[in-house]
Order: C-alpha cells, then structure tokens, then sequence
C-alpha cells in the first residue's frame, strides 16, 4: 500500500542567474480553429465560440513551418546564458526538458548541447515528466550545484504542438465524429508552441542571482490515465484531471505548512498555465492572491514544461530584490510540485 506524504527538498546555495524566453512568431486564433470545425460543431449541435469561452485560451502560438523546436530550445539556452553572463565552457550540465521530440532516441538534449557549443565535461540528458520537467530540472540542477558536483546549470525546454493540432483538427473534423471525441481531445487544442531557459549558478558566487529555496513534491501515480499523449493525439479527461489534480495540490500544500513551510502571502504565484477553470479553481482551493498570479494562458495556450518558465522569465523585470516567489505546477501522472525562489 503507498504511503501518503509529500517529498521535501532544501538547498543550500543555489539560484537562478539568468532567464529567457523565446515567443513563437505565429500567432493562431481559437477563431481559427472554431472555424475549422465549424462543420463537425454544425452536426454536433455545438455552440461557437466553445474553445475560447470554455478554456479561456484566446490564441496560441506556432513556430514557422521550418523552423526545428530543438533550434529554439538551443537559442532560449544561449539567450540565457548570455543574460547570466556565464561563459558556455563553464556549463557543466544540460537539461533538456521538452516533452516534444524528433526521435526515440539519441536524446534531445544532444542536438541542443552541440548548437549552444557546450564543453565535452557538461553533462547532458533530458528529464521529461509531463508538464513538470522543467521544475524537475531545476530541482536536479540545484542538487548537483550543492553537492559541488557543477557550478552552472542550463535548463531548457521548446514544445512544438502544431503536428498535434493540425492532426487533431483533422480528425475532429471527419464524419462519424462524436460529442465525446470533442470532450476527449478538447484539451489538446489549448496547447501553445514557445521556448524558456534557465541557467541555475552558485548562490555564494551571484549576489545578484535569485536564490532557490526548496519546497516539496507530491505524486498521485493512481491517475496516470487521465492524460495520455501520442505523436498526432492527445486525449484528456478534462473533469477528473482537474478534480483529481486539485485535490493533489491542495494535500501537498497542507502539509507544507505543517513542514514549516508558509506560502500564503507569496509576492507572485507563478502557476503552470493551462485555463480559465484550472487556474481559478487552484486560486480558491488555496487562497490565493488573484493579482498575485500572472496569466499568459490566454494569449500563449498551454505551453507544457516551458509554461512556468516563460512566464517566470516574462515577469522577471517586474520582480524586486527580497520578492518571494512560488512555481507551482501539475502534470499528467499525476504529479505536483511546489518550488519558492527568494528574489
């Protein structure tokens, strides 16, 4: 029988010290899509205007047809290293964290190491665990920097949707289509192309680097089937996703405050961004400050791992010295993390 009970997780010298995000250059309307189903929604009896006004997704974005996701996820990369000021030789590991991918195999953080120009001693292997990978990376990269195992970090993550979508659209649009396909992979058509980085240093070394302070995980593996992704489909159960995701994150909050963890009057809650229902329902269930949390689902989609980081990176220069900071994310699993920075 598993036990319940969340991870917890401290660090001792770690902080982020340069951040980027890259928006993809086309931006595509949920109008679009509403139109391209308009004749499936005709024979279905759905109303208009269902994607927008359900999910609160107003556009998305798509990279250009030519452009390689791992491209992006490389220029994200050496965008923020270049902010950070950190030499690449001196990155001693790589993460990629994209859930997108070319290939099986080898990794894509090879093909990402070779266009940033990264040193042979950096490591490099990506760490994809849904829309929680790039948190997770960041808790990696933290460990190693306070084992003395590295002094940088680079954090990368690029997601390129369109395949999905246009496949999806496609599907939803052949006769013999049902209202329940609709429900099934409505969610795939909230999802957003874009690209984020983080290089994570050596707190003691950066006075002016953003400090990693911990915070805690919490798994809900039981639920693994409530979003399964494939190349070209992705079918979601969106009621018991967002009820069972809920409750996750509600228990491992509670018993971060009994871990000595105080989260309740944060400078931003920088969520994962996925809609309107989604992010008002974590706000209530937790008390959340409503202008304390940043949205960007309504013109970006949901931007899987990238989602916290570009926003993250996007409110960056809002942000003062001695801001508390949460990145709280859940992803299909499922899982929950909770991770607080020190501005």
């Amino acid at each position: 029988m598993k036990q319940p009970g969340n991870s917890t997780f401290r660090y001792r010298d770690s902080a982020i010290v340069g951040l980027a995000h890259i928006e993809a250059p086309r931006v595509v309307t949920s109008a679009e899509f509403e139109e391209r189903l308009a004749g499936a929604r005709k024979r279905l009896r759905l109303p208009g205007n269902l994607l927008e006004r359900v999910s609160g997704v107003r556009e998305r974005r798509w990279w250009a047809p030519d452009t390689d996701f791992e491209d992006m996820a490389a220029e994200a990369g050496s965008k923020a290293l270049a902010e950070a000021g950190v030499d690449p030789g001196d990155v001693g590991l790589l993460i990629n964290t994209s859930v997108s991918r070319n290939h099986l195999e080898p990794s894509v953080a090879v093909r990402i190491h070779d266009r940033m120009g990264l040193s042979s001693r950096a490591l490099n292997f990506d760490i994809t665990n849904a829309c929680l990978g790039f948190v997770n990376g960041i808790q990696m990269a933290s460990s190693m920097i306070d084992a003395g195992q590295i002094d940088h970090a680079v954090i990368v993550n690029a997601e390129d949707v369109r395949r999905t979508q246009e496949d999806t659209l496609a599907r939803l649009a052949e006769d013999g289509v049902t209202r329940q396909d609709f429900a099934d992979q409505f969610a795939s058509l909230t999802l957003g192309d874009g690209a984020a980085a983080a290089v994570v240093g050596r707190a003691s070394d950066r006075s002016d680097g953003h400090r990693i302070l911990g915070g805690v995980s919490r798994a809900g593996t039981e639920h693994h089937n409530l979003c399964v992704g494939s190349f070209g489909k992705m079918t979601t159960d969106t009621k018991n996703l967002l009820a069972k995701g809920l409750k996750l994150v509600v228990d491992a909050w509670r018993e971060a405050e009994a871990d000595g963890w105080d989260w309740s009057a944060m400078d931003r809650y920088v969520t994962h961004q996925i809609s309107t229902p989604y992010t008002q329902a974590i706000i209530d269930a937790v008390d959340l400050d409503p202008d304390a949390v940043p949205i960007t689902f309504d013109r970006w989609g949901n931007v899987g791992p990238a989602a916290i980081a570009m926003t993250l990176s996007e409110q960056a220069d809002s942000l003062e010295p001695g801001n508390r900071v949460m990145c709280l994310g859940v992803g299909s699993g499922l899982n929950t993390a909770m991770l607080e920075l020190a501005w």
